[in-house]
């Protein structure tokens, strides 16, 4: 009797747990990423028109540049703008391909550096020389493997620009091909979407991808630029926008014509050398930031595990509370993957729900890796 009280006592316990690691799951859908779901951009008589500065930091991206590089020129745009692409120490063709693209499109703005900035690893280095060079006072960024979706990625994106926004936050999903490993990537960016998104409507904003971002040069120059995370490989995205970013200035756009598009990657390695140097910058957030997005990532590696443990306490109470999450989780998701023309990941995203607990057991760790000095 004694060891069968000892087992109920370790059940119970197990379920409880269960039971609050359910209701903090629920808080962040109900609290948080129901903004996301149920966001409807202000109505405006008329589009923003204001001067910008498209910025685009190349190495050895020539093969990319040949299809990419048009989606940015060829934008229409009725008010003064330029595409300015930095051509960092490039090996391959790059400044050639670039001199050719000049003489067809006037607004495009050169920069080449053909020198490394010592003590300075990653993009931000090109990146601080395209903002300097910059002659307007609103910078878009994107990258030299993303294409706009459309030719109002410009035009749509300044829409975010109301009194008092200097940072807008937009979309960069990657493409859509066969293969479960191209679901899980656009899973991934999705589900990173739908918290710095939905962060950003709460009024706690804490990062932008560098893909699809845009701010006031003003901002840059007053914070110093990057100059406080130089030393970093990463961060040039993330880190700056958590650092300048409040509840006051910061917009998002999610009008599917703002999206840019980027190619997945091809195989699982790639990839997680991609999304471990993505990760490596996360340690350097906001304490609250820290906070929300640790607790939450933990919540969701406990779920399943705790879960299957509680159907041996009681089967009935412990599908009841999970049927619960589920409810809600799928209502949550499916509209907000039809807010980010991501639908056809609806039909698998409870699988991948449960790739999520894989997934934190894989990358978790690299939160405290030495990051890579390269960018790309």
């Amino acid at each position: 009797m004694t060891r069968l009280n000892i087992g109920l006592s370790w059940r119970e316990l197990f379920f409880i747990a269960f039971c609050l690691i359910t209701l903090i799951q629920l808080f962040y859908y109900s609290w948080f990423f129901r903004r996301l779901a149920f966001f409807s951009p202000p109505e405006k008589a008329q589009s923003q028109q204001h001067p910008v500065s498209v910025i685009i930091c190349a190495r050895d991206e020539a093969a990319k540049l040949v299809s990419h590089l048009p989606g940015a020129l060829v934008q229409t745009y009725p008010s003064t703008h330029e595409v300015i692409v930095v051509n960092h120490n490039s090996q391959d063709d790059t400044r050639f391909l670039l001199d050719e693209f000049k003489k067809t499109f006037k607004g495009l703005h050169i920069v080449n550096l053909e020198q490394e900035a010592i003590g300075i690893p990653g993009k931000k280095y090109p990146l601080s020389m395209g903002i300097k060079e910059a002659k307007y006072g609103i910078v878009l960024l994107t990258d030299a493997d993303c294409v706009p979706a459309s030719e109002f990625w410009m035009q749509k994106m300044q829409d975010g620009y109301n009194n008092g926004i200097e940072v807008v936050l937009g979309y960069s999903p990657y493409k859509k091909t066969s293969g479960f490993l191209n679901k899980i990537i656009r899973f991934d960016t999705f589900h990173t979407a739908l918290q710095y998104f939905s962060y950003a409507l709460a009024g706690i904003p804490y990062m932008g991808v560098g893909r699809n971002l845009s701010y006031k040069k003003d901002v840059f120059l007053k914070n110093k630029g990057f100059s406080a995370i130089n030393h970093l490989p990463g961060g040039d995205d993330d880190l700056f926008i958590n650092k300048v970013a409040n509840k006051e200035n910061t917009a998002i756009v999610i009008d599917p014509d703002t999206f840019t598009m980027s190619e997945p990657k091809k195989t699982f390695g790639e990839w997680f050398r991609q999304k471990t140097r993505h990760y490596t910058t996360a340690k350097y957030y906001k304490p609250l930031h820290k906070f929300l997005l640790g607790s939450y990532s933990v919540s969701h590696l406990l779920f399943y595990p705790l879960f299957i443990v509680s159907l041996f306490f009681d089967w009935r109470y412990a599908l009841g509370i999970f049927g619960l999450r589920l409810i809600i989780q799928g209502f949550v998701y499916y509209r907000c993957m039809r807010k980010l023309q991501e639908d056809d990941l609806f039909a698998w995203w409870w699988l991948l729900d449960i790739w999520m607990f894989v997934y934190y057991l894989i990358f978790t760790p690299t939160v405290w890796k030495k990051p890579r000095p390269t960018w790309n």
